[in-house]
């Protein structure tokens, strides 16, 4: 089998996980669930002993130090760095135009949590089995409540007993649909982790968003080498559509598949997420820093310096960051990037 090639999307505002994420350093950078990185932990999942190849890393410039930093022992790791941010698809094939025709990428955000590496691994290695095939593989997440969230993979017929076709890709459904989803049983979420050889990428992005595509190509080829790192050029590149990968290509192309995925997978995407990723006492609650709880139960409470005193509250979210505070229940966590100190950074 060709080399597996994880490639590692860094981007973001941090918005949604403010005060703590930032946009001078959102949240693949910050020890969130644990005591590495989102970032690290993604390096950490695909190991050069599991068939893992070294990493290539596309992220922007601003956060191009925390990325050199976090890297540690991955000194043959690649880092690509976005001149502007222009999406998944955009990235991607940043990536793609980099690498050997005939390799497999992985391509995996580096924001998410996933509490079951092995079964992660297995799963990469299914995926890379088809795209060897020539299919365009989607890591399907098995659901596990009615997300409203997320984006949903439909499963079709069986390719072969590890990987389905896609049926159907499903915009972020209403509660009632995301109910009817789950009980159907034959739907999964779509985690934005996908697998597919380079020359299969890049020849259906040429198909469907041939502009796109000429547009990075032109930006890599009058980019230019510094290091380890690698830089489109930016001009060419803020002529780039933003588009995402899922709507460019996943939804578009014929070889569309999907392997179901059991891996204890978050998106880490607000604060209740993140509280069900950490570990809880029996009462529910998960601690960071000066805290004391008293009667508590549901309850986050993270602080970067003072004390946080809790007194007989339920499902509520405290953290404290600086000169920050933001309190929420678990019901408000989806408004958290609507609010003031986080929309004006």
């Amino acid at each position: 089998m060709s080399q597996l090639i994880p490639v590692i999307l860094c981007g973001g505002s941090g918005t949604r996980l403010w005060p703590r994420s930032r946009a001078v350093k959102p949240k693949p950078f910050l020890p969130l669930v644990n005591d590495h990185t989102l970032f690290e932990a993604t390096l950490r999942r695909c190991p050069r002993d599991k068939g893992f190849a070294a990493p290539v890393v596309v992220t922007g410039a601003s956060h191009l130090e925390f990325v050199e930093a976090q890297l540690g022992q991955q000194n043959e790791a690649k880092i690509i760095v976005e001149p502007v941010g222009r999406n998944t698809a955009a990235a991607i094939a940043l990536a793609a135009l980099r690498l050997p025709e005939d390799a497999i990428m992985l391509v995996c955000p580096s924001d998410h949590h996933i509490g079951d590496p092995q079964a992660f691994a297995q799963a990469a290695c299914n995926a890379a089995e088809l795209a060897q095939e020539g299919w365009l593989v989607s890591f399907g997440i098995e659901a596990t409540s009615p997300e409203t969230g997320f984006g949903y993979l439909k499963r079709g017929a069986p390719i072969n007993e590890h990987g389905f076709r896609t049926e159907q890709f499903i915009e972020k459904p209403d509660l009632d649909r995301a109910k009817a989803f789950l009980a159907e049983g034959i739907y999964a979420w779509n985690g934005g982790i996908f697998a597919f050889r380079v020359s299969d990428f890049l020849r259906e992005l040429c198909a469907h968003r041939p502009n796109l595509l000429e547009q990075v190509r032109e930006a890599v080829a009058r980019g230019w080498e510094e290091g380890h790192s690698f830089h489109p050029d930016a001009s060419a590149f803020a002529e780039v559509e933003s588009e995402s990968v899922d709507y460019a290509v996943m939804e578009n192309t014929q070889r569309a598949a999907m392997v179901p995925a059991d891996m204890a997978w978050s998106d880490i995407g607000n604060w209740q997420a993140l509280h069900a990723a950490r570990e809880r006492d029996q009462a529910g609650n998960s601690v960071r820093g000066n805290v004391e709880l008293v009667d508590c139960r549901n309850v986050l409470a993270d602080s970067d310096g003072p004390r946080i005193s809790v007194i007989g509250l339920s499902d509520v979210y405290i953290v404290v960051d600086g000169n920050d505070v933001m309190i929420t229940t678990a019901a408000g966590t989806q408004q958290v990037g609507k609010l003031t100190g986080a929309v004006n950074q």
